[in-house]
């Protein structure tokens, strides 16, 4: 089992950045990582996700101005954010999980908020 501890979360202006990281308890390398999100009241989506050969698939909302990577050799997931937008506001939460497998049956972070004002 992985354990997932994200971070980086904040409150920022419409049009701001900020910076996500997601550090893992050990090596992830044979997983597909992910980044989710939810916003009160609302169903959890999926945000961005990045195969371990490298290949990533980001959700139509956030295409363009959010990018994940990551750094293997300390175990460490990123998600840059820019041009944030109000819409954006949401608990985020990384997710390790095999890829054969569906997200849910993976191991999730605890969150980290992020909250953009208009």
């Amino acid at each position: 089992q992985v354990q997932l501890v994200e971070s980086g979360g904040g409150s920022v202006q419409s049009g701001g950045s900020l910076r996500l990281s997601c550090v893992a308890s050990r090596s992830y390398s044979s997983y597909c990582m992910g980044w989710f999100r939810q916003a009160p009241g609302k169903e959890r989506e999926w945000v961005v996700s990045i195969l371990p050969s490298g290949p990533t698939s980001y959700a139509d909302p956030v295409k363009g101005r959010f990018t994940i990577s990551q750094d293997n050799a300390k175990n460490t997931l990123y998600l840059q954010m820019n041009f944030l937008k109000p819409e954006d506001t949401a608990m985020y939460y990384c997710v390790a999980a095999l890829c054969r497998s569906p997200w849910d049956s993976g191991s999730w972070g605890q969150g980290t908020q992020v909250t953009v004002s208009s």
